[in-house]
């Protein structure tokens, strides 16, 4: 009985190796000219090989994918149905890390939003960047259940921590939050984190005299709901590169509370004027939506053929 069962399983996984290795040999027709969001959107597992970045956080993919769990002691993924939930290692140690500060803080946890696909790459929707597994989002909505249902997935509902005029906080921005980016910045493995500039403004105002931390966070549009934090390059990695210009060469003071933050909060939000004199068109450049493989790095046709 015992050899029965063993030459069942070998029937199975050997079924399994067969369809897995047939989908990922028709990954890639170049005679089909098929975007590059397609290919990757398509994969359900990562490549098996040590787990390396390649590219450029907008334009590459990801070997050797790590998926974090959707639930644990002390984070959620909210949208399970995606298959985002793909990191590097060290994204996925940073996750566990930076939900451990919640519960210190007083949250359940994190509700965590996208990292990147099983391969990473282009995605057909909701980001530019998050290729190679060195991005995640954060909610912001503070966590008070883990563990959830889907329906209970489905109820909960992102919170913004901005006015709607887009110009200053609102009540759902408090002092855990802050901290809870503090923490974040404070980690050597971060590069940057992306917020609403209303709150770097009010972390600004109410930093004190501890405030290097504060340069990591950086003003973006529609970043009111959620943080992107977005990590370093590996030391070990050889095909990664790191983000240009660093945080230190946008900022034009050493804690990024300069009046550049203004612009985000007044001249961004006037409505958009017409420009007189006709603008030249140009060709469209290439994003994530019409990236081919043959646009991103070499590596990654071969990322997309490896079982």
């Amino acid at each position: 009985m015992k050899h029965l069962n063993f030459a069942i399983k070998l029937i199975i996984l050997s079924s399994l190796n067969f369809f897995q290795t047939a989908s990922i040999a028709g990954a890639h027709d170049p005679k089909a000219n098929v975007v590059a969001h397609k290919i990757f959107n398509d994969f359900k597992y990562p490549s098996t090989e040590p787990p390396q970045p390649i590219g450029s956080y907008a334009k590459g993919c990801m070997g050797g994918g790590v998926a974090l769990p959707l639930n644990g002691a002390t984070w959620q993924v909210m949208n399970p149905g995606r298959n985002r939930n793909w990191g590097h290692p060290k994204t996925i140690s940073f996750v566990q890390r930076l939900s451990l500060a919640a519960k210190e803080i007083g949250w359940a946890g994190l509700y965590i939003g996208d990292l990147s696909q099983p391969r990473g790459g282009p995605m057909p929707y909701g980001h530019k960047s998050h290729q190679i597994g060195l991005d995640v989002d954060i909610w912001l909505t503070p966590a008070k259940k883990l563990y959830l249902t889907k329906q209970e997935l489905k109820e909960i509902n992102q919170v913004s921590i901005r006015t709607k005029d887009m110009k200053k906080t609102n009540n759902n921005w408090t002092e855990n939050h802050m901290k809870l980016l503090k923490r974040a910045a404070l980690d050597d493995a971060v590069d940057r984190i992306f917020i609403t500039a209303p709150a770097k403004i009010d972390m600004c105002n109410k930093a004190g005299k501890d405030r290097s931390w504060l340069q990591k966070i950086r003003p973006m549009r529609g970043h009111h709901k959620h943080i992107h934090v977005r990590l370093k390059c590996p030391k070990d990695s050889q095909h990664c590169t790191p983000q240009k210009p660093t945080v230190s060469q946008i900022s034009q003071s050493e804690d990024g509370c300069d009046h550049t933050l203004e612009w985000w909060v007044t001249k961004a939000l006037e409505p958009y004027k017409k420009p007189e004199k006709p603008v030249k068109k140009t060709k469209p450049k290439k994003n994530a939506l019409t990236y081919r493989i043959d646009d991103l790095p070499s590596e990654c046709k071969s990322i997309i053929h490896k079982p």
